[in-house]
């Protein structure tokens, strides 16, 4: 999730932008976090994000510009409804 992404700038497509994602006590929550090869809290926020985020499980969207970023799937419709509403 944007992990390696970078914008035509050269810069990391978050950085400087209000995103979300599934956030590290969410991944607490299900166990994954000596699982998983690098939380998405922690990569958004390192890579210059403005990181948000709603109550855990609850769905969540952010948009910024052209960027939908959701928290979780609960987050899915909603982040889809925005893309959807972007592309009218």
């Amino acid at each position: 999730m944007f992990r390696h992404t970078k914008g035509a700038n050269g810069e990391p497509l978050v950085k400087g932008n209000e995103v979300t994602g599934f956030t590290n006590s969410e991944e607490e929550a299900v166990q994954l976090t000596r699982v998983v090869p690098f939380l998405v809290e922690d990569m958004l926020k390192a890579s210059g994000g403005r990181f948000t985020r709603g109550e855990d499980w609850a769905s969540y969207v952010v948009v910024a510009g052209r960027l939908v970023t959701g928290q979780n799937p609960a987050s899915s419709d909603a982040a889809a409804e925005a893309l959807l509403k972007m592309l009218k």
